[in-house]
């Protein structure tokens, strides 16, 4: 699922006026690809706690992408059909982390208990 959202945010910013190549775009392309780092990252470490921190680093590249689709879509960078794409599958990824993450380190009950 990760892999799908990088494809469907770059196909996204592709349609982005040519002068936020090196601010929104940047930092939109930036937050997807750390969210793919991150979870790569963490997967090569040799216990559940450290593997959750970098988890809990991904979650937070998904909510700073979040931000910035958000800012774009205000901004009519982006359609909305392509927009509730990409939130749907950020959302998805989020809940999907936060029950990950509760499960392999239970101490991080703290996040969001709306997922």
């Amino acid at each position: 699922m990760g892999m799908n959202l990088v494809v469907l945010v770059y196909a996204a910013t592709k349609e982005y006026p040519k002068e936020e190549k090196y601010s929104l775009v940047y930092q939109i392309n930036r937050s997807v690809i750390s969210v793919l780092s991150n979870i790569a990252e963490g997967s090569g470490k040799n216990t559940d706690k450290d593997f959750a921190k970098y988890l809990y680093l991904c979650l937070v590249s998904l909510y700073e992408l979040e931000t910035q689709m958000i800012t774009s879509h205000r901004l009519n960078f982006i359609s909305e059909e392509k927009f509730e794409e990409v939130i749907k599958v950020i959302n998805e990824l989020e809940k999907m982390l936060i029950g990950f993450i509760r499960k392999i380190n239970p101490v991080t009950e703290h996040l969001n208990s709306n997922f």
